[in-house]
């Protein structure tokens, strides 16, 4: 597996990422992909076979939802306010240790931190079908 990091997030999730063994893991501005429209980077993520990783929730599954099989989503969703970089890093090594051996082939990793504080994760099928 391999992610694309959205523009959103710190550049420093896609060195995680190839720190954890996802070698090819690239984030948006790497690949001059910044500023670019949601649809054109999901289109690139599925030609590319990345994994897409966001904050823009609403938007990305959206997108995704249209597409018969996608390599799967990952949503980083903070309370307003709480999406710092720290945050990005602790969220994102909890999904990287969650995640460990999925295929999220057709799926959504979404994990959230709460105004209270509290980490919420899931998996769930996203796809057209």
């Amino acid at each position: 597996m391999k992610f694309l990091i959205d523009e959103c997030l710190s550049p420093e999730l896609a060195d995680m990422a190839s720190e954890r063994g996802f070698a090819h893991s690239k984030h948006v501005n790497g690949l001059d992909l910044q500023g670019q429209p949601d649809s054109v980077l999901v289109q690139h993520a599925i030609d590319a076979g990345y994994t897409l990783v966001t904050n823009n929730s609403a938007d990305f599954t959206a997108l995704m939802r249209r597409e018969p099989d996608h390599p799967g989503l990952i949503c980083i969703n903070a309370a307003p306010g709480l999406i710092d970089l720290s945050v990005q890093q602790l969220l994102f090594e909890h999904v990287l240790t969650k995640i460990a051996g999925r295929d999220l082939r057709g799926q959504v990793a979404e994990i959230r931190l709460t105004a209270a504080r509290k980490v919420q994760f899931r998996i769930y099928p996203w796809s057209s079908a």
